[in-house]
């Protein structure tokens, strides 16, 4: 599959799978032997099953008030791909902004994917530098 085919598909993806806290539907994005990692300084994720259980750790005290995935930026079989979610944490508005960086194989899963994300109180929108 073309690395920016598999970009597209995987930023459509989480953006339902995330709105929708499908892990089942983000999992199909992945190789079985994938290594995920979530901010720099958090335990590796080894495999799909790994990758699963964060996931649903993750989405577990969480209500999605709205998911956005910016397009992809493809270089090879590398793509990073911004992200902006609006929740809800324990009752409390929540703004989460990041970056994924991720790599594809022959297929289109993905290989490898790292997470930069920061989080702010309340339901912030970004705006562009001018």
């Amino acid at each position: 599959m073309d690395p920016r085919e598999a970009a597209g598909r995987f930023a459509r993806t989480w953006q339902i799978g995330w709105t929708t806290h499908d892990t089942a539907l983000l999992a199909a994005l992945y190789a079985d032997t994938c290594v995920h990692r979530s901010m720099p300084f958090r335990p590796v994720h080894q495999g799909k099953t790994e990758l699963i259980e964060y996931l649903a750790w993750s989405f577990a005290s969480e209500e999605i008030v709205q998911v956005r995935f910016g397009e992809p930026l493809v270089d090879g079989r590398t793509a990073a791909v911004e992200f902006l979610v609006h929740a809800n944490e324990d009752g409390q508005p929540v703004t989460l902004a990041g970056c994924v960086f991720v790599t594809f194989d022959d297929e289109g899963l993905v290989t490898e994917s790292r997470d930069y994300w920061h989080t702010t109180e309340g339901h912030v929108e970004l705006t562009r530098p001018r």
